[in-house]
Order: structure tokens, then C-alpha cells, then sequence
């Protein structure tokens, strides 16, 4: 296990704002848990914008006195992931990662470890098939959360490697691992809330539900366009009750993204669940929700949209102790088996006849949103209702089986889905392509940058008359001193102070100019200071040149 693991987390610190996205629960979990459950030492957090580390091991830690060592930094100083030997982002794309890693010491500096979320998207699709462009090795990875995501990517990573070699008359690239490793949940907070008699009670009463009634319960984005169409769930409670006479409710805790989108689940409820008792709740509201998990009977999602991967809800609800009726899709066929944990409805996808194409082709040049491409898909993708219906009667009509299900859904939760599992695979994992990275021979670097993005410097070095280099004579123009340096304050003489050396410095430089009395070379001005401030030193001398404060023309 190593002992320091780095992660970038791009907003530095750690909270979930409103109407939030399961991506986001899912990052802001996984850094909890590496930091928790990972095994290590310490733990780098590197992004845009460096956390506080108080506030870091506030949010990340559940014990204050955890002994782990929580740093943070820019993800620009890659020293702690070099020391690390790994990188972690929860996130798909490596490209950028893997030319700063290069840029920056090498490309056996250490490893990098993406996340997919999603597939759907074309502009994510084109991220990952990027990372075959960018200098990734066999001793990267892209974690897959599902045999299904990982079955997706490797076939678009071949017709996508057959494109290129058949385009350079060469062979297909190197791309990274592509291990399959499930997202997690906290097992025992999600079985603490449910395992609650007085919150089941108060929410039953509220909702005008008896003991010997039934509640089928939804959490999640209420996103008919993003995560399913409701009919076939509106459909399947009006026919277990049907077949039941039971007293089945559906209560959907979740927030709709579309200001009329409520008004379309509730024509939808109206027209599909007449005499339902169906109840739209605020999944903001994490109190209410965290009561739902106990006083809820029976989860359903039966999602039919591209957009979903894996699916956290379904594994919540088996970590509270609930018998699951999904979807037959995707990462849900992963982490529920039909007739253990629950029931898998099946589902059928539209036809492959090049409609689905357009659809694509809409979408990229802007006739169609995202979410519309999305949203016409799964219109056209089956969800069998009548076996919905069917599992919901079977489970409402025997507690029993309510209970073996649940049971049987917390033990898998516990063995395969708790975050503490989960971070050991991932520490493992770092470990593995530690090993790939030690026995594979030194990649071929001929080019030690993006030859494509470049530097800018570099790449218009054709544009100006000529540019600073080492062999630039340069002199102080006459009359000029550091007091002209120290007394600028207009705002545009001034901007974007961060790159070059302080004023101060500049100052320095400036009267060491003035007082020789002769020009310099800009190779012997910089011989004058530290090897490490060389290169703000440089900055700094065409920031003055701009300014008028030093002549470059003697």
C-alpha cells in the first residue's frame, strides 16, 4: 500500500452546494474516503484553487485526531504527486494532466488515475479518446465503474485506435488500463438512518401512510431528459396496486432541473397513475430524505437514459436495508442481482439504423442541447412496466421477501460497495501501476511539451521584430533608475503581477543597469542572480521592456 497518495480536486475545497449532481456526491465521497480508508501517511490535495488545510481535514476526516497528514497545493507544483508515484482526479480527462506530468519532470514521474462518471456526452466521449493523443502509458488508468463502461470504452478505443492507424499508416497508440472499480457509499450511515422506528413513523404519518401500507421510493434528479422518463414507474405502482389491493404509495425525493418539469411528472401521473397516491418531495432536504430511507418499503429507478453509468441511489438504497426494482442497465445489472438484492425489470433499446447518428450530429453542431440528444434517446429506449408491476406486487405482498432482499442488499454493500472497500481497491491499483511503471522501458520523449497548445512565446516567435533571448543586449533607458520600478502604481502598469519576479527584484535589476553604465547581454544580467529566480528575473526584464524602462535597441 503506498503511503502517500495525491488527488486533484479542481475547486480545492469540499462541499455540495444545491440540486446537486451525483458526479459531485461521488467526488467529494471519494476524497473522504481515500483520506479515511485509503491507509496512507498523506494525502495531497492539489487544485485550481488551494483549501484551507484546516478546513481539508475538517471536511475529509471523521476523527480530528486521525494521524494522516492532509496537505494542499496547485496542481501546477506536481512534487507531490511525483513523490506520491500516483495521481488521482475524478474526472476522465488525462490529457492535459498527462503533458504537464511531461512538461514537468517526465513521463515516468508517476501515474495518473481518471474516473468515469459518464459516457454519454460527445464532448466526454472525444476527452477520453484524447487521452490516446496525450503521452499516457500502460502504467495509467481510467477507472471504469461497471463491466458495461469499461465494455463501451474499450470498443470506442479500438475503432477509435483503428481510426488513427489506418489516418498515419501506423498502429494504434497506447492508451491507459482500464480496471473496473465500483463507486462506494458509507454502509453504516445509510443503515443508522434507515434503522430508525421514530423517523419511519414520522415520516409514514406525514405522507398518510398506515402500518400495512407500502412506499415505493425514488431519490435522485427528477430529469425526465438525464435519468428516466416516469411513465413506466407511474405505471407499474397503478398495476401492483391493481393486483394487490394493497395501499401502495411512490413518493420521488429529487429536485426537477426545467422550472415546467414538475408539471410534466405530474401530467404524466395524472394520465399513467389515476387514484395513485404519488407524492413529489424536496431531495434537497437531506433530513426528509434521510427519514424517506426508513420509512420507505420498496426502491424503485428504473432509469432508461445513456447519461447513467452506475447508478449511487440503487446502492444507497441496498445500504439502507431496501429490495431494489431497476432497471436491467448498465452499472444497475452490476451491483444488483436479479433476485437477490432485488429485482432487474428488462429493457430494450431503439434500433441501430443510423437515426441515432443524426441525433449525435444534431447535438455537435448545436441544433439539439445536450440534454435534448439525451432526452430523445431514451425516448425511444423500453423499460418493461408490466414486470415493474409484477416485482412491486411480489415484494408488497410479502414482508418476508422485503427483508431477505434488504438483508442480502446490506451484505453486498458491506463486501463489494463500502467506500472502505472501495479505497483499498484504489490503493492497490496505484500499487499495480507502480509495478507496470518500474518494469516498463523509458517511452520515447523527443518532444518535451504540447506540441499543439505550445509556448506562446515559442510558437509566435515569428510575429515580434525578434524576441528576448539569452544573446539580447539590453541597456536602461537614460534618465531611468529602480525608483521609476517602485513607484508604478496605474493599474495597467501593474497587471498580472504573478509571473514575474517581485518589484523589488525588478528594481534590482533595473538599477544594476542604470549604474553599469553600458549594455548587457540578458544572459549576463541573469548570470548575476540564483538559478531559481532566473526565470521570473527574465519576465521581469520585458515587462520593464514594455514599460519603456529598458531599450532593447543599442
Amino acid at each position: 500500500m503506498p503511503a502517500r497518495f495525491s488527488i486533484f480536486h479542481p475547486q480545492g475545497e469540499v462541499g455540495l452546494r444545491q440540486n446537486v449532481f451525483g458526479k459531485d456526491v461521488a467526488n467529494a465521497e471519494l476524497l473522504r474516503a481515500m483520506a479515511q480508508h485509503g491507509g496512507f501517511e498523506q494525502l495531497d490535495v492539489l487544485s485550481l484553487n488551494p483549501a484551507n488545510e484546516a478546513h481539508l481535514r475538517e471536511a475529509l476526516l471523521a476523527d480530528p485526531e486521525d494521524p494522516i497528514r492532509l496537505t494542499s497545493g496547485s496542481i501546477l507544483n506536481t512534487r507531490p504527486a511525483r513523490e506520491a508515484g500516483v495521481l488521482l482526479r475524478g474526472q476522465p480527462d488525462l490529457q492535459n494532466l498527462a503533458w504537464l506530468r511531461r512538461i514537468t519532470g517526465g513521463d515516468r514521474g508517476y501515474s495518473l488515475i481518471g474516473l468515469i462518471h459518464t459516457l454519454a456526452p460527445p464532448a466526454i466521449r472525444q476527452t477520453l479518446a484524447n487521452s490516446m493523443l496525450a503521452p499516457t502509458h500502460a502504467w495509467d488508468a481510467i477507472i471504469c465503474t461497471s463491466p458495461s463502461v469499461r465494455d463501451a470504452t474499450v470498443e470506442m478505443f479500438d475503432a477509435w485506435g483503428g481510426y488513427l492507424a489506418e489516418r498515419t499508416g501506423g498502429k494504434p497508440p497506447p492508451r491507459p488500463a482500464l480496471p473496473v472499480i465500483p463507486l462506494g457509499v458509507e454502509a453504516e450511515r445509510f443503515a443508522g438512518l434507515a434503522d430508525r422506528g421514530d423517523a419511519r413513523a414520522k415520516v409514514r404519518a406525514q405522507l398518510g401512510l398506515g402500518d400495512a401500507d407500502v412506499l415505493v421510493l425514488w431519490v435522485g434528479r427528477l430529469s425526465f431528459f438525464e435519468k428516466a422518463f416516469p411513465q413506466a414507474m407511474f405505471q407499474a405502482v397503478r398495476q401492483a396496486r391493481a393486483a394487490t389491493g394493497i395501499n401502495i404509495h411512490f413518493a420521488l425525493a429529487g429536485w426537477f432541473p426545467g422550472e415546467n418539469d414538475r408539471g410534466f411528472y405530474e401530467e404524466a401521473a395524472r394520465i399513467h397513475a389515476p387514484d395513485t397516491p404519488i407524492h413529489f418531495l424536496d431531495g434537497n432536504d437531506r433530513t426528509l430524505v434521510g427519514e424517506l430511507w426508513a420509512g420507505a418499503d420498496i426502491f424503485m429507478s428504473l432509469v432508461d437514459n445513456i447519461q447513467e453509468t452506475f447508478g449511487i441511489t440503487p446502492v444507497e438504497a441496498m445500504a439502507a436495508g431496501l429490495p431494489v426494482v431497476v432497471s436491467d442497465w448498465d452499472g444497475y445489472r452490476y451491483t444488483v442481482r436479479d433476485g437477490q438484492e432485488g429485482f432487474l425489470i428488462p429493457t430494450l433499446g431503439g434500433p441501430p439504423n443510423g437515426i441515432g447518428v443524426t441525433m449525435v450530429e444534431r447535438h455537435l453542431f448545436g441544433l439539439a442541447t445536450y440534454q435534448r440528444y439525451v432526452g430523445e434517446v431514451a425516448l425511444y429506449t423500453g423499460v418493461h412496466a408490466g414486470r415493474a408491476g409484477q416485482a412491486i406486487a411480489e415484494l408488497a405482498r410479502s414482508p418476508e421477501l422485503r427483508r431477505r432482499m434488504g438483508a442480502s442488499g446490506r451484505e453486498r454493500v458491506r463486501s463489494m460497495l463500502d467506500w472502505p472497500v472501495v479505497a483499498r481497491q484504489i490503493a492497490a491499483l496505484a500499487d499495480e501501476l507502480a509495478e507496470v511503471r518500474r518494469a516498463s522501458p523509458d517511452p520515447v520523449m523527443r518532444r518535451p511539451g504540447d506540441p499543439v497548445r505550445g509556448d506562446p512565446f515559442a510558437s509566435f516567435a515569428g510575429f515580434p521584430t525578434r524576441v528576448l533571448d539569452a544573446d539580447l543586449r539590453i541597456a536602461a533607458t537614460p534618465g531611468v533608475s529602480g525608483a521609476d520600478v517602485r513607484g508604478l502604481t496605474a493599474t495597467l502598469d501593474v497587471a498580472f503581477p504573478g509571473l514575474r519576479a517581485p518589484l523589488e527584484d525588478c528594481a534590482d535589476v533595473l538599477d544594476r543597469l542604470a549604474a553599469g553604465g553600458r549594455a548587457q547581454t540578458v544572459g549576463e544580467v541573469l548570470a548575476a542572480y540564483p538559478l531559481p529566480s532566473r526565470r521570473g528575473i527574465e519576465m521581469g526584464l520585458a515587462w520593464m521592456a514594455k514599460l519603456g524602462l529598458i531599450d532593447w535597441l543599442v
